[in-house]
């Protein structure tokens, strides 16, 4: 099992390129199977949950080919079975992304439920709600979703669709189903993220018709038909975020390369205010940090796009760690992402939680340091919080469990080491 080895307090300074979005490419790898026609994606990570994706595409007779330079093309002319089984899907949430097109298309689907990151309870149920208002007969039987058309009709239903919590996964299922829907479906309480508007923007140029993406309102005029499409999937907020995070704990300057600065506004507004520079260039975003030390612990309340993202809880954690002054995190979207807190803690961070709120007592200007040690990671996000402690440790750390890391980052090391980091993967 591949480990990562860090030998911290380096700098960092040169230049990263942000790669695309997995929360992007999983939908819209899903939203291939919306027609018969050939769909070609640019910009496509290399990434674990990738590979997995497409893996459950070809089970189901998809042709799927991918290009070393983040090309994949995908046929679902043939599709031979539509049912994701749960040996593809156990290690991968967003398999249940496949849901509302194979129904939307061929009337029916089997899809396992879902597994991925132990973060939280991640419940499927405004997924089934919302397409068993559209007309869908669905039953849950030995841990799969079984559904299909009502006898007698060939397409979904529109419907007004209000889901009882702000749920991205859902969303998606439900807009790509309400495409080929018959009339108009209105979802209200939709999720908002940027990834939402680019897959919204990948339907509308297969021939869907969407208003309203980007809002908490989406209107779908169903048509009969989707037609083959190329997109070019959008910049990873998440993991452009990850490196300004990097950046500013460990020291120096970058330019992250198409990364999307409006999309990151709550997490880039807590770097400025921690005393780091950060300016939105043509290029994509510029960072200048003095090193975390010298900067001031921020605290912070995770919430839905366009709050602070969840998904940036584990790294902003890293930099408080190591900057000066006492911080207070509150995480209220998944009762289970304060894993990664233990493991900080056998790197000498000084962090308290009670319940779903962490107190972090920074070591800036305490003349106290991380210091490496052999730490293990937990979940995708609690992999690089503890890269991020790395860079600035003391000695080596060892991160042990890194496939979590590669399940969302594409090569992270390799990019790191671009910027001057002392990192390498071992076996």
């Amino acid at each position: 099992m591949d480990k990562l080895l860090i030998r911290g307090g380096r700098a960092l300074a040169g230049e990263v390129l942000v790669s695309g979005a997995k929360n992007a490419a999983l939908p819209e790898l899903c939203a291939a199977l919306l027609t018969a026609e050939p769909v070609t994606l640019h910009n496509v990570p290399q990434l674990q949950d990738v590979s997995t994706m497409l893996r459950l595409l070809r089970n189901m007779g998809v042709q799927a080919e991918r290009s070393d330079d983040g090309t994949v093309r995908i046929d679902a002319s043939s599709l031979t079975s539509p049912e994701a089984p749960y040996e593809l899907v156990k290690t991968m949430r967003a398999s249940v992304l496949a849901l509302g097109p194979l129904l939307a298309r061929f009337g029916e689907a089997t899809v396992s439920l879902p597994g991925g990151c132990a973060i939280g309870s991640r419940p499927v149920d405004q997924h089934i709600k919302g397409l068993q208002a559209m007309g869908a007969e669905i039953v849950v039987e030995h841990g799969y979703i079984i559904a299909k058309l009502p006898a007698g009709r060939t397409r979904l239903k529109g419907a007004r669709i209000t889901t009882d919590m702000v749920t991205v996964t859902g969303t998606e299922n439900l807009l790509m189903a309400a495409t080929l829907a018959e009339g108009e479906t209105v979802l209200e309480n939709a999720a908002q993220e940027p990834e939402i508007g680019d897959l919204a923007e990948m339907l509308i140029a297969m021939g869907a018709q969407i208003e309203g993406h980007g809002t908490s309102r989406i209107r779908v005029q169903g048509v009969e038909r989707l037609h083959g499409a190329t997109h070019r999937v959008v910049a990873d907020r998440i993991e452009a975020g990850t490196f300004l995070c990097a950046v500013a704990a460990a020291g120096g300057q970058a330019l992250l390369r198409h990364g999307r600065a409006d999309h990151l506004d709550a997490v880039i507004d807590k770097l400025r205010e921690a005393g780091v520079q950060v300016e939105a260039v043509p290029e994509g975003i510029r960072i200048q940090s003095p090193g975390a030390a010298q900067l001031r612990a921020q605290g912070f309340r995770t919430t839905e796009y366009p709050g602070f993202p969840t998904d940036m809880q584990a790294q902003f954690m890293a930099l408080n760690v190591v900057a000066q002054g006492t911080s207070t995190v509150t995480e209220t979207i998944f009762e289970n992402r304060f894993m990664h807190v233990n493991e900080m803690l056998r790197l000498g961070a000084r962090i308290q939680t009670d319940g779903k709120v962490a107190v972090i007592e920074g070591l800036g200007g305490s003349g106290a340091r991380l210091s490496g040690a052999a730490v293990m990671a937990t979940d995708l996000r609690a992999s690089a919080s503890l890269v991020i402690a790395g860079l600035v440790a003391d000695g080596e750390t060892l991160v042990d469990r890194i496939y979590h890391l590669d399940r969302g980052y594409d090569r992270m090391e390799a990019k790191l080491r671009g910027l001057g980091a002392d990192i390498e993967r071992i076996a």
